[in-house]
């Protein structure tokens, strides 16, 4: 087959899918993609907090996620770890394609928020 400058082409050929290779993504950038998830997860971070990290270990397609996180007292700290894992096994998921087997959240400290509305204290 030629093309009207003369040049020789040739027929694209068909690679069966099990011999084109594989995308491999590394734990850094899972890790990185599960510690915005949980950023996103909890919200405003509190005053001094540090924001979220995670280390993730992906073994066959499958990510196993530890994320480390400061969270406002007092609140519902269960329903706010819950809702952190939630959103970042879900993120993981849809951006990365990978099934997630956990999600471990260590709450490494936690921060007291000043109460809503004026300061409160003693008055005499």
């Amino acid at each position: 087959m030629t093309t009207d400058s003369g040049e020789l082409r040739r027929p694209l050929t068909v690679v069966p899918p099990g011999e084109r290779g594989a995308t491999r993504i590394a734990d850094r950038v899972v890790a990185k993609i599960a510690s915005q998830a949980a950023g996103e997860a909890i919200g405003g971070l509190p005053e001094g907090a540090s924001p979220p990290h995670a280390t993730v270990v992906v073994h066959h397609r499958t990510a196993r996620v530890r994320v480390h996180l400061e969270l406002g007292y007092p609140g519902d700290i269960g329903a706010r770890c819950a809702r952190v894992r939630r959103h970042v096994g879900e993120r993981v998921v849809a951006l990365v394609g990978m099934e997630v087997s956990e999600v471990v959240v260590h709450v490494e400290r936690l921060h007291l928020t000043p109460p809503y509305g004026p300061a409160q204290g003693r008055t005499r």
